[in-house]
């Protein structure tokens, strides 16, 4: 019921029309139910699924783990690709669907991925096409690409401040063409957002991501340059074992040789 009325006061989406459609919201009570409802094609790390063809969104009960999320972002995330999927139908790309998703339901969060990512200060950047497929690499893979897909669609939400993404919505609607819509709402082509979108992550994201990771670095040079540290310790004290047993060797002789001279003990 909670879940209910949050979504109810909050029923329109960024840039689009207010749904008119029926949605069924289905709560499972525990893991093993939820794997039941959503099939075994569902990402073993996903916290909840939509269906946009059948107008219906599983998501996790009482017996989900921290990591399912805030149920009530995460029901928003699930609405908002249901809302999108009823204006635009199959049109928009995975990074757009998903990056919408995250948009709408407000994840700044995901920022935060972006931030601790080192692969953005060694400048690898991917594009939209190679972020459609990090998706399906796994939990790690994705969260970095439901983060860059987010970005995307903030940039892209930015570049109109007064309108955000409405003009771009309705001439995708209109066209059935993404370049089409990217051209008449932004005066840009796909390919020269994707250029922006880019550069602009890497640089903001970038020095953040190696700074926040100077401390990890620091950390594995130290695991591995710790059993060297060790090793030569322990060979330095061998060494200076067998000094100190030489010179007292050499002491004794020396001792050894003045008796000798002089005769007596």
């Amino acid at each position: 019921m909670s879940l209910a009325a949050q979504a109810i006061a909050r029923d329109t989406f960024p840039g689009l029309p207010r749904p008119t459609q029926r949605v069924v919201i289905t709560i499972a009570a525990d893991r093993r139910r939820f794997r039941d409802l959503v099939g075994e094609s569902a990402p073993d790390w996903g916290s909840a699924v939509a269906f946009p063809e059948a107008r219906r969104v599983v998501l996790q009960g009482q017996g989900a783990g921290a990591d399912a999320g805030d149920p009530t972002e995460v029901l928003r995330h699930e609405l908002a690709h249901l809302a999108l999927h009823e204006v635009l139908g199959n049109l928009a790309p995975r990074w757009f669907d998903e990056g919408y998703a995250s948009f709408a339901a407000g994840e700044w969060g995901r920022q935060d991925v972006l931030a601790t990512n080192i692969a953005l200060a060694l400048g690898g950047m991917p594009t939209l096409e190679e972020l459609d497929d990090s998706f399906g690499g796994g939990a790690t893979a994705a969260k970095s690409a439901y983060a860059l897909a987010y970005s995307a669609v903030a940039e892209l939400a930015n570049i109109d401040g007064s309108r955000g993404l409405h003009l771009f919505f309705t001439y995708w609607r209109e066209s059935g063409k993404l370049e089409g819509a990217m051209r008449r709402a932004f005066g840009m082509t796909v390919p020269d957002f994707e250029k922006r979108w880019r550069q602009r992550t890497r640089r903001q994201y970038g020095a953040l991501a190696l700074v926040s990771n100077v401390a990890l670095a620091g950390l594995l040079l130290l695991f591995v340059l710790t059993p060297f540290y060790l090793s030569r310790r322990r060979r330095d004290r061998r060494r200076l074992e067998k000094m100190r047993d030489a010179d007292a060797a050499a002491e004794q002789a020396e001792a050894s040789a003045i008796d000798d001279l002089v005769g007596g003990p």
